[in-house]
């Protein structure tokens, strides 16, 4: 499959090289053809890895994988072309994180608006699945790495979206089918966007970013 990933950091990369160790055609992009970082990551990825601009890479994926800073992804988006997101996936990884006052940093929306939501306002045309956005990025690509059945949590308003998204999880990635929460359309993204708080203070307390939720549930 061809896939477009924006963004040029640590979970787009992480995220891109596993894409292209399982086989897939990936293009990482950024505001600027020739990325030093792209270029670095290009040169160690292999032949199946390229870089470009956001509209080279959107215009690339078969589906798209929103990994730019929370804060700008609404820019990064626009960038990357309505047209070269119209009818396709974009899996949202990002999350509204501010770090404007240090750490650790508050978010840009929360309570009645998400990240996930504002992006599939301003591109109607492309289906938004918000997921694997409460996890460390080497956990995001090898579930292995925390023992145990533990939870990925996925949101988005196109049921035929979502399952294939589901399928491509395990597939890709290996997170278990069982393990994929449904929370259902893309305002309930305002519930995982609102973990990261938790989940850096976790990250503190905890010493490292090896960790996942896992939903345990009981008798009423």
């Amino acid at each position: 499959m061809k896939i477009g990933v924006l963004g040029t950091g640590m979970v787009g990369r992480t995220l891109g090289t596993s894409l292209v160790q399982r086989g897939h055609d990936v293009r990482m992009g950024s505001r600027t053809r020739g990325h030093q970082g792209a270029r670095a990551w290009v040169a160690g990825a292999g032949e199946r890895a390229s870089e470009g601009s956001f509209a080279d890479a959107s215009a690339f994926g078969d589906v798209v994988f929103n990994c730019t800073a929370g804060a700008a992804s609404l820019r990064a988006l626009e960038l990357a072309g309505r047209d070269h997101l119209s009818g396709k996936i974009l899996i949202d990884v990002a999350n509204p994180l501010d770090f404007s006052q240090g750490m650790p940093p508050t978010l840009t929306v929360c309570n009645t608006d998400s990240l996930g939501e504002q992006i599939q306002r301003a591109f109607p045309e492309a289906r938004v699945m918000k997921t694997l956005n409460t996890v460390n990025c080497n956990v995001m690509v090898n579930p292995g790495l925390v023992p145990g059945d533990h939870n990925l949590f996925l949101s988005g308003n196109d049921p035929d979206a979502k399952a294939r998204v589901a399928h491509w999880l395990g597939e890709w990635f290996g997170w278990k089918r069982e393990n994929i929460l449904d929370l259902g359309d893309i305002t309930t993204a305002r519930g995982t966007e609102m973990l990261l708080p938790m989940w850096i203070r976790l990250m503190f307390a905890l010493g490292t970013t090896g960790f996942n939720w896992r939903v345990v549930v009981g008798g009423a």
